[in-house]
């Protein structure tokens, strides 16, 4: 049995080193799982595996769609693993991924099983790709699961796509302002206090202020850029930290404007990857230790992990979400709990998923119109400032003539 080094953290962001054997990466993070680990980065010992990573990270979801449709219609066909892997090889626009797909297809040749050799890539396949891969070999319905995880994808790019879609008019609107109000105070500012000094013109401190500011970004507009380079860099790595990361999940559920967003978006994240899960034969507690990955939230992820907890203590599912309350909808907790009475959870959850995913569609749709009031207040109050700032001392000037 091959040993691993690895690297893993808890929810908490306590983070653990060491050496384990296991038969595969996806086997080790499943045991890290049990002790409520999630694995970070594993290396055989003995194996050149970490070369693999160094490309792995370039492989898009748009690649991995594409890989996931076309090989089910291989499949189904009757094309074998090996050889439907490499056409994908030599189809694939991507150089990165044709080299990750090279070499799964010779991990298939070797003789590995089809979830087994995905595992040794959990950079570019989740572990619930992996997951319905290996119920899919089980059962004999490996071109139906591929068929589910096509669709899972394609669902989870639309609605990355809509919330980039729904950022771009505000983002583009604000970087525009500050463009504007810079090149203002280095241009236009200096011309203006030059005129000030020459006319000997008392001064407003509001006007001295903007004046200093002015001559400030004439000068040193070198030093603005930097310093704006050097905020979205430190903004990036407190991104990357545990505390960074959990204060931006805390702000995003109370921003008036994203907070309904993000919930929805969550909600069908889980449900959704739910329903396909234990609809494939994968166990309820199983299902949520995986959907706890794919959600954006960290808040989300840990209810999952709690929830995980309870139910495998033999705690109903929709008693053990009920806990959960802030994050999920009380409809939504209330339509799991009839879904169980009825013996059709995996239904009631895809259902659920498509309700709020059609929310989340309405809402990123209507987030301009809400955030467009906010921007024209924000910019008329700068605007103003500036304005009433430059002006003043001309009807100065006015008066004493």
């Amino acid at each position: 049995m091959p040993q691993f080094n690895f690297r893993a953290k808890s929810i908490d962001g306590k983070e653990t080193k060491g050496v384990r054997d296991a038969e595969s990466e996806y086997q080790l993070a499943r045991m890290l799982r049990q002790e409520g680990y999630v694995l970070v980065k594993a290396d055989a010992e003995g194996a050149s595996r970490k070369w693999r990573f160094s490309f792995s990270r370039r492989a898009g979801l748009k690649e991995k769609i594409f890989f996931c449709k076309n090989l089910q219609v291989m499949v189904s066909a009757g094309v074998s693993l090996p050889r439907a892997v490499g056409i994908l090889a030599d189809q694939s626009d991507n150089k990165s991924f044709s080299k990750i797909l090279i070499q799964l297809k010779d991990d298939l040749i070797k003789g590995n099983s089809f979830s087994a050799a995905l595992s040794g890539y959990p950079e570019v396949f989740s572990d619930f790709f992996c997951s319905m891969a290996k119920v899919g070999e089980e059962t004999g319905t490996l071109a139906n699961v591929l068929e589910i995880c096509a669709q899972q994808m394609e669902k989870d790019y639309a609605l990355k796509s809509k919330i980039k879609g729904a950022m771009v008019y505000p983002a583009v609107i604000l970087t525009a302002m500050v463009g504007i109000g810079i090149l203002m105070l280095a241009t236009v500012v200096p011309q203006l206090a030059a005129t000030f000094d020459d006319l000997k013109v008392q001064l407003p401190a509001t006007t001295r202020f903007i004046i200093v500011m002015g001559k400030f970004a004439e000068s040193y507009w070198w030093v603005i850029i930097i310093a704006a380079a050097a905020l979205v860099g430190i903004f990036s790595r407190l991104l990357k930290t545990t505390g960074g990361k959990k204060a931006v999940d805390d702000a995003s559920l109370k921003f008036p404007a994203i907070a309904p967003i993000v919930r929805n978006v969550n909600s069908a994240y889980t449900l959704r990857n739910l329903s396909a899960l234990v609809g494939a034969g994968v166990s309820l507690p199983r299902a949520l230790v995986i959907t706890a990955d794919t959600v954006s939230n960290g808040n989300y992820a840990r209810a999952l992990l709690a929830v995980e907890v309870r139910v495998k203590k033999g705690e109903k599912f929709s008693e053990a979400i009920k806990n959960f309350d802030n994050l999920y909808p009380p409809t939504m907790i209330q339509m799991i709990a009839v879904g169980e009475e009825t013996g059709e959870t995996s239904n009631i959850l895809i259902k659920l998923a498509e309700f709020y995913e059609n929310e989340v569609d309405e809402q990123t749709k209507n987030f301009a119109a809400v955030v467009e009031p906010l921007l024209m207040i924000i910019i008329g109050a700068a605007v103003g400032f500036f304005a009433v700032s430059m002006v003043q001392p001309m009807y100065s000037m006015m008066d004493a003539i």
